[in-house]
C-alpha cells in the first residue's frame, strides 16, 4: 500500500460515524447522548443551550477517565455539517478527522458546529462568539474535572484566542494555536483581532515551515507569541511536511492541515500537553 493511499484512507475513515439506534433519530433535538464505534471511541452528540437563545451543536468524543478535555475549533467556515444522529458531512479539517487519535491518547475531544451551519468567517472575533465558548467551556466542565485546553487550527485559532482572552480566571489549562491565520484575508479578522495580551493561560504555538497558506505565514509564529505578553508560558512548536491533495494551499489535506504527518504533530502538540498537566 502506497503511503499516499494510506493517508487517504486515514482521513476518510476518521470522518465516518456509525449509525445510530431508530429511537434516537425519533427525538432530534433532545440533549440524548448519542453513541457511536467509530475507531472505538464512545461518541456523543449534545445540543449545548446557550443564554443569548437556541443552542450549539457539538460532537463529544470521550475515552474512560480523560487525562483532559480539548475543545477543538475547527478552520475554514467552521462548519462541519454535525447531523444528530453523529454524521459528519465536512470531516477533512484537521481537528476533526483526528480525533480518534487523540482519543488514543486518553483525551476527550470535543468539537462544536456552528448555529444552523452558518459559515462563521469573520464572527469568530466577535464578544457574541466568545460567550459561545463560554457555553462550550462550561460544559466540558460539567463533564468532568479533567483540565480543559482550547485547541484552535486556522481560521479556528482566531476563535480560540479570542475565547481564551475572554475566560474566566482558571477556567484553562492551556492554549494550542495550530496554523494560525496572521495575515487579514476574506474573513476580514485574523488572530491579533483577539486581545491576545488578555490571554492568561499557557499558549502553544504551532507552526509548519512546509505551510505555504498565504493567510498562515508559519514565520509570524514568533510574531503571535510576542504578542501573548500576559500568558505565563509562551512556547512555539515548528514542525516541517506534509503532503498535498487539496487543490488550495490553505487545504485541511495539505501541509497546512498537518496531511500525513497528523501522527508526529499530535505527539509533539501532546507532550506539551503532558508538561501543562504536571
Amino acid at each position: 500500500m502506497s503511503k499516499y493511499f494510506y493517508h487517504t484512507l486515514v482521513a476518510l475513515c476518521f470522518s465516518v460515524i456509525s449509525p445510530i439506534a431508530a429511537h434516537a433519530q425519533s427525538h432530534p433535538e433532545q440533549e440524548r447522548p448519542i453513541s457511536s464505534t467509530n475507531s472505538g471511541m464512545n461518541e456523543r452528540v449534545v445540543n449545548v443551550p446557550l443564554r443569548e437563545g437556541g443552542s450549539v451543536r457539538v460532537l463529544f468524543c470521550a475515552p474512560a477517565r480523560p487525562r483532559a478535555i480539548l475543545i477543538m475549533l475547527p478552520g475554514g467556515a467552521g462548519d462541519i455539517g454535525l447531523g444528530q444522529d453523529g454524521s459528519i458531512r465536512h470531516g477533512n479539517n484537521f481537528v476533526v478527522r483526528t480525533r480518534g487519535l487523540w482519543s488514543q491518547r486518553h483525551y476527550a475531544v470535543l468539537i462544536p458546529d456552528t448555529l444552523n451551519h452558518a459559515n462563521i468567517r469573520g464572527y469568530r472575533n466577535s464578544t457574541s462568539y466568545a460567550r459561545v465558548i463560554e457555553e462550550l467551556l462550561m460544559f466540558a466542565h460539567k463533564e468532568g474535572t479533567a483540565p480543559i485546553f482550547l485547541f484552535g487550527t486556522s481560521q479556528g485559532a482566531i476563535a480560540a484566542a479570542n475565547g481564551a482572552a475572554h475566560a474566566s480566571p482558571d477556567t484553562l489549562a492551556g492554549v494550542v494555536l495550530s496554523e494560525a491565520v496572521s495575515v487579514m484575508g476574506g474573513s476580514k479578522e485574523t488572530v491579533f483581532s483577539a486581545p491576545l495580551q488578555d490571554i492568561h493561560a499557557p499558549v502553544l504555538i504551532v507552526a509548519n515551515q512546509s505551510d505555504r497558506c498565504n493567510v498562515a505565514p508559519p514565520q509570524n509564529a514568533d510574531r503571535i507569541a510576542a504578542s501573548l505578553t500576559g500568558s505565563p508560558d509562551v512556547q512555539v512548536l515548528r514542525v516541517m511536511g506534509g503532503l498535498t491533495q487539496s487543490k488550495k494551499t490553505c487545504g485541511s489535506l495539505s501541509p497546512h492541515g498537518y496531511f500525513g504527518i497528523e501522527d508526529d504533530v499530535i505527539a509533539k502538540i501532546s507532550a506539551w500537553i503532558e508538561t501543562e498537566l504536571r
